[in-house]
């Protein structure tokens, strides 16, 4: 099937872009009008019984018909795409995938809720905003470095013993010298452009990180005071795993969320766990630089 369509399945759905598929092969078009009909056709062949809807890619392609359902007062719980990421023994079909998503919520005891949206769907966007501005930064001050090394020495030792943010705030002001051949003179300007461009990266990191603070002490007032070694876009990642209350049902169940949670692989006489390196890593990285700050100035952590 060509790359751009979205399918899903009463029950089980597998989602995509531009389409939706439903279980005996029905499909339908991805929007309201579609999700109206498909919810029609999986009430119809229901009847008295209730509904439970299986989505994978809540978060993603799957996130429209899932706030449709859940507006229409039906159960939509989330299917991670992960579980059958890698070896497929039966193959791969938008209808093995359906079935696949609707078997995985049957066998779960507790189905997955959706992260709400408001202010947290407002959080997340100022943290994947930020994150692209941090990335960028990176990956522009390593090409920095880089045409830094291969420049003639002059250019070189002007710039390669001074501070990371001092050697982008000096290339951003470099204007090439009067009668320059043209290597220079691109030399120039590719520095220049450079280091504007990290400078603004920067800016805009900094600007966006003002807002999380902002908005992380809204949702939860006095959280970032009140907890060692919280930060405020490790506590914006917290409420955007967390999501709201009663979403996570149990303290267990947040261990797994992250893959805190070791894994038991017990077999006969031998009792032992594994590391999990699955669940939201976004979550688990901040746990850890949680733990690392506490463990640097955190008494009853230390103890």
């Amino acid at each position: 099937m060509p790359y751009g369509r979205r399918r899903a399945a009463a029950d089980g759905v597998d989602a995509h872009i531009e389409r939706s598929r439903a279980v005996l092969d029905r499909q339908f078009i991805a929007g309201p009008g579609g999700y109206a009909a498909a919810l029609a056709w999986a009430r119809q062949e229901a009847g008295e019984a209730g509904l439970a809807w299986a989505i994978e890619g809540t978060r993603h392609y799957g996130l429209g018909l899932a706030r449709y359902l859940t507006a229409a007062g039906e159960h939509a719980g989330e299917i991670d795409a992960s579980k059958h990421a890698g070896k497929r023994r039966n193959g791969k079909s938008d209808a093995l995938d359906a079935v696949r998503a609707a078997r995985e919520m049957l066998a779960r005891p507790v189905a997955a809720q959706m992260r709400a949206a408001g202010d947290r769907e407002a959080l997340r966007l100022l943290m994947c905003d930020r994150d692209n501005a941090v990335a960028s930064a990176k990956t522009a001050r390593t090409l920095l470095t880089s045409v830094i090394v291969t420049a003639p020495a002059t250019v070189r030792e002007q710039l390669r013993h001074l501070s990371r943010d001092r050697r982008a705030t000096v290339c951003a002001s470099l204007t090439s010298p009067p009668g320059a051949d043209r290597q220079t003179r691109v030399l120039y300007q590719t520095l220049a452009r450079l280091g504007q461009r990290i400078t603004t990266l920067a800016r805009t990191a900094a600007d966006l990180q003002k807002q999380i603070s902002a908005l992380v002490e809204d949702m939860t007032p006095g959280l970032v005071a009140a907890e060692a070694g919280l930060g405020a876009l490790t506590a914006a990642q917290l409420l955007l795993s967390y999501s709201h209350h009663g979403r996570i049902r149990s303290e267990a169940a947040f261990g797994m969320l992250p893959g805190t949670a070791p894994v038991p692989v017990s077999s006969g006489r031998t009792d032992r766990h594994r590391l999990n390196r699955l669940g939201d890593r976004q979550l688990n990285r901040a746990l850890q630089v949680i733990a690392v700050a506490r463990m640097r100035s955190h008494p009853p952590t230390q103890a």
